[in-house]
């Protein structure tokens, strides 16, 4: 499975971004998609995740009610809509993909990864 993440940017505070994550290689269906951001100087933090059929998502406490995933199984895409954005939203975000079609949280449970997408907000 490939992954290739797009949409990041350079953004004013509260300013929007949407962020895309195009697979390919695979049978996009089957997989539970997340999101991760790493920061400089931090390690690789859970940002969202959506279920295989997008029935259920789940988010960091820090991206609530700002941040929204969704996914388009017929385009194989995953998407990471980022609202009311902060300077400390700014990192690398990364798109992963894991067989299990759950909704997970941890990094470690994710096989495929993207090459990330740098967004930068500032203030």
């Amino acid at each position: 499975v490939q992954l290739q993440a797009s949409g990041g940017g350079a953004v004013q505070a509260e300013g929007s971004l949407r962020l895309s994550c195009a697979a390919s290689g695979g049978t996009f269906n089957w997989y539970g998609m997340g999101w991760f951001r790493q920061s400089l100087g931090k390690e690789r933090e859970f940002i969202a995740c959506i279920t295989q059929n997008g029935e259920s998502t789940s988010y960091e406490d820090s991206v609530k009610g700002r941040f929204a995933i969704s996914r388009d199984n017929a385009k194989n895409t995953v998407y990471l809509m980022m609202t009311s954005l902060k300077p400390e939203d700014t990192g690398v975000y990364y798109c992963a993909a894991q067989f299990s079609g759950a909704c997970v949280a941890a990094a470690s449970g994710y096989r495929w990864w993207g090459q990330g997408t740098l967004v930068t907000v500032s203030s």
